[in-house]
């Protein structure tokens, strides 16, 4: 099971840092996944018998790394679902590329108002 590096908790919400090429949550290929790996975090940390209550609010893709949030609570879960939805929430996004990337594609904003799309979706 790989180490899970966790940046904050509290009664409500855990953050932590999602190792790439694990996906958010279960898919079909059976593969470790961060919501099992963060329910088994919390069941071990507080020695919870049965089942751990803990909310997916936002996806990364499988082979991105980066910050989730969870939460522990489905009052939680609700209001940061909404914050999400409501886009309250900011996401930023940084990207390591190897090679270049063409001079006409460099800005993401530019290319996301091209389709018409609010630039952090």
């Amino acid at each position: 099971m790989p180490d899970l590096k966790v940046i904050y908790e509290d009664n409500h919400i855990i953050v932590v840092q999602k190792i790439p090429n694990i996906p958010s949550q279960a898919d079909k290929t059976g593969d470790l996944d961060m919501l099992t790996l963060i329910k088994q975090y919390l069941k071990e940390k507080y020695q919870k018998p049965g089942n751990v209550y803990l909310g997916l609010v936002h996806r990364l893709d499988r082979p991105v790394g980066g910050i989730m949030v969870f939460a522990k609570t489905s009052k939680a879960a609700s209001r940061l679902s909404n914050q999400v939805r409501e886009k309250i929430v900011r996401k930023t996004y940084l990207a390591v590329v190897d090679g270049e990337i063409e001079q006409k594609k460099r800005n993401i904003r530019r290319l996301f108002a091209k389709r018409g799309k609010n630039q952090y979706e």
